[in-house]
């Protein structure tokens, strides 16, 4: 049996993918992976997902310079969820320009943003057509 196939994909062909710092543990981003996508995460060992909006792959970091570089790959106990440990290079991961997605904390009946903008997006993806 393919590696692959031990992987319960939903009714879109899709497995939810939780990109992890492998140095402190936290969560950077969640997205989507197909087949095609993990199989070539695992083979380039950087991050490469799947768009639903855009109806195709995506090279995490692309066009923002921001690659997720593997360390490792990990199934969950149902092998309905893949997390990879990655290494964040340029320590955005988000394409808000903070270093995590999941800068929002529910406090009070509301979400607080509690985490600083690292770089303006506007300027991040600017440089990337410039290059």
């Amino acid at each position: 049996m393919n590696w692959l196939d031990e992987i319960k994909w939903n009714a879109d062909g899709l497995v939810p993918a939780i990109a992890q710092d492998y140095q402190t543990g936290r969560i950077l981003m969640m997205a989507w992976m197909n087949r095609e996508a993990l199989a070539l995460t695992a083979q380039e060992n950087r991050a490469i997902y799947w768009s639903r909006s855009r109806g195709k792959l995506w090279r995490k970091g692309e066009e923002s310079g921001h690659i997720q570089k593997l360390h490792e790959l990990r199934l969950d106990c149902d092998a309905d969820v893949v997390v990879l440990m990655v290494e964040q290079l340029g320590g955005i991961a988000c394409h808000t320009g903070r270093h995590s997605c999941f800068y929002r904390v529910f406090e009070n009946g509301e979400w607080k943003t509690v985490e600083p903008v690292l770089k303006d997006p506007h300027a991040i993806y600017a440089e990337r057509k410039h290059e």
